[in-house]
C-alpha cells in the first residue's frame, strides 16, 4: 500500500523539478519546510486558491485525467483574469484511499496543463478523506498592468471570450435536466469537464482593458461583481451573449438560462474603452480566441442607485429577468 510519502514521490514530486528556464530567481520547491519563491523583476505576485469538492464541483465517477486537468485549469483561470504570468502552484488534496491507476491518470492530467503554462508545483499536502482538492497558484504580473475588478469606466464595452453555457448545458445533461444527442453531449461534457484557461489572452489584455475577471459562477453573478466593485452598472444585449452551435440546438429558454445564470465557463468577462475596440479584436485574433462584446457600462443616475445588469433583447427592449450566478451554499 503506498504510504502519503511515496504517494507523493511516484506521482508528483517526479515532475515537480521541471522547472521553467524563465523561473524566477531563488524558486525552492518540494523538499523542504516551505517552499520559497520570487516573482519576476519588477513584478508582483498574484496568488489564488479553489477548492474543488466532490459532489459539489464535480461528479464522484469524472475521469481523474479530467479532474487533474480541471483543478488546476480553475485556478490558472484566476490568473488568466488579471493578466498574470503563471509561476508555480501548490496542491493540498484528501482521498478515501490511495489507489493507483487514480493517481497516475489524475497527475498526468495535472501536469500536462502545468507543463502547457511552465506553471511548476513546488508543495502541499495529502491525508485521508473524502475527495477534496486544494490548489493555491502563484503568478506574475507588473502593478500597472494587473486586470482588476474596481477598474471599469463609465462607457466602456463589455466583452466575452469563447462562447457561454455549454458547461451548465453538460451539467443539465448529467442530471436529466434536458437531453441532446451524443456529439452536442461530448461537446457539453468536455466545457464542464475541460476548460480550458484563457492565460495568453489576459496578458495580452494588459495595457488595453480595463477591468476583468473570469466567468466561474455564471455572467449574471459574475459581472455584478465588477460592478459593485467599480460602483458602475451595466447594459447586456442577451442576444449577443456568444453560444456554441451545440448550445443553440436546446430550447432557447435553456440556452438563456445556460449563458446568463450557469457556471463552470472559465472564459474571461473584461470591459475595455471604446477606442479600444481595433486593439481588443487585435489581441483576441493574435491568440486565436473569438471576442464578443455584449454590452455597455455606464455610470450610476443618483447616489442612491446600486449596481445592477439591465438586460434587453435583440430589439433593444427591457427584459425582466430574475438571475443570480451560482452560490455554493445554495447550489441548483
Amino acid at each position: 500500500m503506498l504510504s502519503e510519502f511515496s504517494l507523493i514521490d511516484r506521482f508528483f514530486a517526479r515532475r515537480a523539478a521541471a522547472r521553467p528556464s524563465d523561473a524566477a530567481a531563488g524558486t525552492l520547491g518540494i523538499g523542504d519546510d516551505c517552499a520559497l519563491l520570487a516573482p519576476r523583476a519588477g513584478e508582483m505576485l498574484a496568488i489564488s486558491t479553489d477548492m474543488l469538492v466532490e459532489g459539489r464541483h464535480f461528479f464522484a465517477d469524472v475521469d481523474p485525467e479530467a479532474l487533474g486537468h480541471k483543478a488546476l485549469a480553475v485556478n490558472l483561470s484566476d490568473l488568466a483574469a488579471m493578466g498574470a504570468q503563471p509561476q508555480a502552484f501548490t496542491l493540498a488534496f484528501s482521498l478515501p484511499k490511495a489507489e493507483e491507476a487514480w493517481l497516475a491518470a489524475f497527475s498526468e492530467g495535472l501536469f500536462a496543463l502545468a507543463e502547457r503554462y511552465g506553471c511548476e508545483l513546488i508543495g502541499g499536502d495529502t491525508t485521508g478523506g473524502p475527495l477534496n482538492l486544494c490548489i493555491t497558484v502563484f503568478g506574475s504580473v507588473p502593478p500597472q498592468a494587473a486586470l482588476r475588478r474596481d477598474a471599469a469606466q463609465p462607457g466602456d464595452d463589455i466583452w466575452i471570450s469563447g462562447t457561454l453555457g455549454d458547461a451548465r448545458a453538460g451539467l443539465g445533461v448529467q442530471r436529466g435536466e434536458w437531453t441532446a444527442d451524443a456529439s452536442d453531449t461530448a461537446t457539453f461534457r468536455r466545457a464542464l469537464e475541460r476548460p480550458e484557461p484563457r492565460v495568453a489572452l489576459g496578458l495580452a489584455l494588459r495595457g488595453i482593458a480595463h477591468a476583468a475577471l473570469d466567468l466561474s459562477d455564471g455572467l449574471a453573478g459574475d459581472l455584478l461583481h465588477i460592478l459593485e466593485r467599480s460602483k458602475l452598472r451595466a447594459t447586456v444585449d442577451v442576444d449577443d451573449v456568444p453560444r456554441s452551435a451545440a448550445l443553440r440546438r436546446l430550447a432557447p429558454e435553456i440556452q438563456r438560462r445556460c449563458t446568463l445564470a450557469g457556471g463552470d465557463d472559465y472564459e474571461l468577462c473584461f470591459t475595455a474603452p471604446v477606442a479600444a475596440r481595433a486593439e481588443v479584436e487585435k489581441a483576441g485574433h493574435e491568440v486565436g480566441i473569438q471576442l464578443t462584446r455584449i454590452g455597455t457600462i455606464s455610470a450610476l443616475e443618483t447616489a442612491a442607485d446600486r449596481p445592477a445588469i439591465g438586460w434587453r433583447d435583440a430589439s433593444g427592449a427591457p427584459l425582466s429577468l430574475t438571475l443570480q450566478g451560482f452560490d455554493h451554499f445554495h447550489a441548483d
